[in-house]
């Protein structure tokens, strides 16, 4: 539980650091529909077909599992530590900046612990998909680190 608890700090103290890490005022801003609660949640606005055709546009889904409520800390198009239902997803778009083109931008979602089925506590399991395409898990919350993928391109 320890380990969890220590994990789930340093997630948050990255993310905190991440998200000081911008643009300047004169770049491109990242636009995407957010939706923040409920099970299923359908992104507010999707991209055109010439936007997605656009380099550096890319659809960004994170998921989280597990039964019950847990908090959830996750960056995207936007950022947040909320307390959520699960299963929870949320869907944006995400548009690159030159500069993040090449360097690569940093999505995850750390969910809280869950009740295993066993009774423990665990950490909750959570997928990021880019694009469609699954890129990584945190194999159904058996390891004590969240999701993260760095989007380039």
């Amino acid at each position: 539980m320890r380990k969890t608890v220590m994990g789930m700090a340093l997630a948050a103290a990255v993310a905190v650091l991440l998200t000081g890490c911008g643009s300047d005022s004169g770049s491109k801003d990242r636009k995407g529909g957010a939706a923040h609660s409920g099970a299923e949640v359908p992104a507010s606005k999707s991209p055109s077909p010439e936007a997605k055709s656009k380099s550096g546009v890319h659809e960004v889904t994170l998921e989280a599992g597990g039964k019950g409520r847990t908090n959830i800390m996750y960056n995207a198009a936007s950022q947040g530590f909320e307390e959520q239902k699960l299963p929870w997803t949320l869907t944006e778009t995400v548009e690159l900046t030159d500069a993040e083109q090449r360097v690569g931008y940093l999505v995850s979602v750390v969910p809280g612990t869950v009740t295993a089925a066993d009774g423990t506590l665990q950490m909750g399991p959570c997928v990021i998909k880019v694009d469609g395409k699954k890129v990584t898990d945190n194999a159904e919350g058996k390891t004590e680190k969240g999701c993260t993928y760095k989007i380039k391109g």
